[in-house]
């Protein structure tokens, strides 16, 4: 597993947990992240959309739309494939 940085993320209960940004990537016009809790790297990776606010200041959202998710997803899983080979 190859980490590009660690980040704190606060959560909608305002608590605080770290992760690890496994990868970035774009699809579509859109980014995307895939992050794991720092404290449990054998979970399940997350996939946010990077988004900027007014001040240009970098937002991570959760993706509603299932559609988005799974090409998300499969982005994400075509990445891996190919730095395993």
């Amino acid at each position: 597993m190859t980490v590009k940085d660690r980040i704190v993320l606060i959560d909608e209960l305002g608590k605080e947990q770290e992760f690890l940004v496994l990868a970035t990537f774009g699809l579509d016009n859109d980014d995307y992240a895939a992050l794991v809790p720092a404290d449990d790297i054998d979970s399940p990776t997350y996939i946010l959309r990077i988004e900027r606010d007014e001040n240009g200041d970098i937002l991570l959202r959760g993706i509603d739309d299932e559609e988005e998710l799974q090409e998300a997803i499969a982005a994400y899983e075509e990445i891996q494939k190919e730095n395993y080979q």
